[in-house]
């Protein structure tokens, strides 16, 4: 049993289909009980016990995956809209089926993944082609699917009173799926849009070029994503009917004692079983055996493996990755031995790898493990992979860089591991519970009913010969190097078959790393860690409690608010300041300078930061449109002596040429990845268009090519701190007297404003077209916007009907404090041009308007409700109420009480508006 914060009843059952359901009855808050018989209950989920969802937290470890998702991450202010339909709020289902790619047919590729798209088309029960997602979309929720190679998982979340329902309309696609015919080729083009909107991703050609090395008739050779020339093109030449072995799949594979479903709501257990039951029962079991692939171990067990692969990535950026598949690690998941050498091989303290490639300016980041993916684990082998994101000095000499990764040691440090995250699992704040039943869902299919909850997180028990037995297989002989940088380009003649991926293969440096090296003496074990959390008691209030944060400092240099935590009542807090200067917005030079002002301080703080990391306090560091932004959060204990350590490094900030000289390097590639991406480019200039003052990134990288130096940074740095507004906000486990932050600076002269001045667009339409910058990526992107909200209709229209491309989506958007409406389609040139793409937008919206002309009252009444509910909803944690709070802060407006407000005007007679208002 485990005592978390937040209270929940558990209840495994098993059907007599054989579907197995864990039953969450989340009563924190709530008047539901866990029912007569719920202590007889310890046979299933250990009875009793109480859990809290994890939140992903920014492990301070990167790869160029990582990157090609974070490093890139601009700034700006179009704010994000606060998330008012958080799973937390409403309640969830998620099951998970022992099928994925792996079972794919030989003829055709993909079709787990198209099955998975397929079977939300309506059911018998609910035969209307995107009824479930109205439905969702009409009460507040959301849904989601992916397929895995040997998993496939589904999960909605939706408010509470139309849960009952929306698990039945969602048990139907295991029931009976309509899977109409017509609307085969419709979702095949919505298929094949996904794939071509991978293409171009780095991270994908890696692992389609990675498992194009496996063993002929390996399902890790096989092409799992499938697109319109394996699902439609091929099969009609060959005559292969897809809409019937698409049923023989669904048939064959979608059987209830393959399945494993999570389901959490605040009614309880007997009531949650009793929904159960009667929904799921009717979910059929065929009686044919699980599909296994176990017997097909060390699929990558032949020469083309252990060979250097040169790449040629998309985007710009150097990248060494060496990868080991060693036999399947789940069963050894209580010791978890590629989680232990991930940890000392991943360390960016002193004495690291990261830290010895770091002095010699050869690496950024580094990430050493295992994702827990279908591609890097499953029945067949375990990937254990070092992924190291290098400079251009770290490309030239990459040798070097993976003799030091062969040469280096691991040893103890397990018990701190198990401290820190023993630590994290009992104190875990709930943050994301579609995720969390989403994860149990699938961990159902992995561990023991006693091990449902902590499997996946937990260290259990410590085995050196488990572990020495993983290490003993991590051998440069059995390796295998992929080495991406654009320098490759012009010596690459080959190229992966489906992501044209070209690669280079070669010998030699087997030769090189076959030798033995001498121990490098600055490599050593991490010492003690001083960040690890010992004290969890809970603060006494020194003040009165508020419902609100309460500005307690103010002065012409800042402010500084908070707010006591008495509601969640965990030994956590959130510290976050806005270090306002008027500097950083005067020139596209200055822009450049505080990004590189940035990332040097973050590099400065990699090595003394990164215990804390490790030790579950997080910090983030960021380039604000007018200011710098430090956000950390974790257990209250220590926070406060990495808060010290930060602002230590910030008042003392140094650079030195060869860092900056590295930094500025990386940056260019940044700069360039932004601009490659269709997405990225259209963000850019949308904003540029629509706010005064705003520097573009083109502008950036101009001026960062044109030169600057590290005494231009040094004043830079000098005038930044000079003079500044500095606004905080801590929320937690504090009391109002701990905070002393020792900052000297002058007060501004004059007041910076945080938002840009927006543009007032005339009552007429613009078009901009900007060619994209990467000819070889087909996706376009056109962004209908109107300065002045509805989701399910427009997807229902441009994706389901006319299939212009995968991904579809309207925003409300917040520019600088003015409201405004977009609607983006992602589609392919090859497909469709921009102006068909826009004509079909506007086509929508005109249809959208006479739609509105037509809502009756009660509908209008629905839509209403539903918002009021979301709005009305409580904070599902402790973060949910500080990202509120810190949006009101950034943005010096400070109504906190702005849900209050929001409703007020849809409360009481006669004040409510009605769908006149909307025309």
């Amino acid at each position: 049993m485990y005592l978390l914060s937040l209270s929940c009843l558990f209840r495994y059952i098993e059907l007599s289909n054989g579907l197995r359901v864990l039953l969450i009855s989340d009563f924190s808050g709530s008047n539901a009980k866990g029912g007569g018989d719920d202590q007889q209950d310890q046979a299933g989920a250990q009875g009793r016990d109480e859990v809290e969802e994890e939140e992903e937290g920014d492990s301070g470890e990167g790869s160029e995956e990582d990157e090609e998702e974070n490093e890139e991450e601009e700034q700006d202010s179009d704010f994000d809209e606060l998330d008012e339909e958080n799973a937390g709020k409403k309640k969830k289902a998620a099951l998970c089926i022992s099928v994925g790619s792996f079972s794919d047919p030989d003829d055709l590729p993909g079709l787990a993944h198209f099955l998975e798209h397929m079977v939300f088309m309506g059911s018998e029960k609910y035969p209307a082609e995107n009824g479930f997602d109205a439905f969702l979309k009409k009460h507040g929720g959301s849904d989601n699917a992916s397929t895995d190679c040997e998993r496939t998982i589904f999960q909605f979340d939706v408010q509470r009173k139309y849960f009952r329902e929306a698990l039945d309309r969602w048990a139907q696609f295991f029931i009976c799926p309509l899977m109409i015919e017509d609307a085969i080729d419709r979702e095949v083009e919505a298929v094949d849009s996904e794939y071509q909107l991978a293409r171009p991703s780095d991270s994908h050609r890696k692992e389609m070029l990675f498992g194009s090395l496996a063993k002929p008739g390996h399902p890790m050779s096989k092409f799992c994503w499938g697109n319109a020339q394996t699902l439609k093109h091929e099969p009609r030449d060959k005559q292969i009917n897809t809409y019937q072995r698409l049923r023989d799949f669904w048939k064959r594979y979608y059987s209830a004692h393959y399945m494993t479903l999570a389901v959490q709501s605040k009614e309880s257990l007997d009531t949650l079983e009793q929904w159960v039951r009667e929904i799921f029962i009717k979910v059929p079991n065929n009686g044919e055996p699980r599909p296994d692939f176990s017997h097909l171990q060390q699929p990558f067990d032949t020469p083309a493996f252990n060979k250097l692969y040169r790449v040629v990535p998309v985007r710009k950026v150097h990248a060494l990755t060496i990868s080991w598949a060693v036999p399947p690690q789940g069963k050894h998941y209580r010791v978890k031995p590629l989680h232990y050498i991930s940890w000392l091989i991943g360390h960016e303290g002193t004495g690291s790898i990261l830290s010895l490639l770091r002095k010699k300016c050869w690496a950024l980041a580094l990430f050493g493990g295992n994702s827990e993916t279908g591609f890097d684990q499953n029945t067949t082998y375990s990937i254990f992979s070092i992924s190291i994101t290098l400079t251009d000095q770290g490309y030239q000499n990459f040798y070097q860089v993976s003799a030091i990764i062969n040469c280096s040691v691991f040893l103890r440090i397990y018990e701190e591991i198990q401290k820190i995250e023993a630590n994290e699992f009992h104190y875990q704040e709930q943050t994301d519970p579609i995720e969390f039943a989403e994860n149990i869902c699938e961990n159902m299919q992995l561990f023991p009913k006693e091990d449902f909850l902590t499997g996946d997180q937990l260290m259990f028990e410590y085995d050196p010969q488990v572990i020495s037995a993983a290490l003993s297989l991590l051998t440069p002989d059995k390796a295998n190097l992929l080495l991406l940088s654009p320098e490759n380009e012009g010596h690459c003649p080959l190229r992966e078959k489906w992501f044209g991926t070209c690669y280079n293969m070669e010998d030699e440096w087997v030769q090189r790393w076959a030798g033995d090296f001498q121990l490098n003496p600055d490599l050593h074990l991490p010492a003690h860690n001083q960040f690890i959390a010992t004290d969890f008691t809970l603060k006494t209030s020194d003040c009165p409690d508020t419902e609100f944060p309460v500005r307690i400092i103010t002065s012409d240099r800042g402010a500084l608010w908070y707010k006591k935590d008495n509601k969640f009542k965990i030994p956590k807090a959130y510290i976050r300041f806005n270090l306002i200067s008027p500097m950083i917005q005067k020139s596209p030079e200055n822009l450049v300078l505080f990004d590189l002002f940035v990332n040097i301080l973050a590099h400065n703080l990699a090595e003394p930061a990164y215990e804390a990391d490790v030790a579950q306090l997080e910090y983030k560091l960021v380039a604000g449109e007018h200011g710098l932004v430090i956000r950390l959060k974790g257990f209250n204990h220590k926070l406060p002596l990495l808060l010290k350590l930060i602002v230590d490094h910030l008042a003392e900030f140094s650079a030195e040429p060869a860092v900056f000289a590295m930094f500025s390097e990386q940056l260019k590639k940044t700069y360039f990845n932004i601009l490659i991406k269709p997405e990225r480019l259209g963000k850019d200039v949308r904003l540029l268009i629509l706010e005064h003052c705003r520097w573009s990134v083109i502008q950036k990288y101009q001026a960062l090519m044109k030169g600057l130096t590290v005494d231009d940074l040094m004043t830079f740095a000098t005038q930044l701190k000079a003079e500044l507004y500095v606004e905080g906000l801590v929320q937690g486990n504090f009391t109002s007297t701990f905070l002393k932050v020792k900052l000297q600076f002058q007060p501004l002269t004059a007041e910076v404003p945080v938002l840009f001045r927006v543009v007032e667009l005339p009552q007429k339409p613009h078009l901009c077209k900007v060619k994209s910058l990467n000819k070889g990526d087909a996706n376009s992107e056109v962004t209908v916007y109107y300065q002045m909200h509805m989701e399910e209709p427009c997807f229902d229209f441009l994706r389901t009907k006319e299939t212009l491309g995968y991904q579809v989506y309207p925003t409300c958007r917040n520019t600088s404090g003015v409201l405004g409406f977009s609607v983006t389609v992602e589609t392919q040139a090859t497909k469709f041009s921009s102006e068909f793409v826009e004509a079909k937008i506007e086509e929508f919206l005109v249809s959208f308007g006479e739609r509105l002309s037509g809502l009756s009252e009660d509908a209008f009444k629905t839509q209403v409700t539903a918002l009021i509910k979301l709005k009305e909803c409580e904070d599902a944690h402790l973060g949910e109420e500080v990202d509120r709070n810190w949006f009101e802060v950034v943005t010096q407006q400070y109504v906190f009480d702005r849900l209050n407000k929001e409703t007020g005007p849809f409360s009481g007679p006669g004040l409510a508006p009605g769908p006149h208002d909307l025309r």
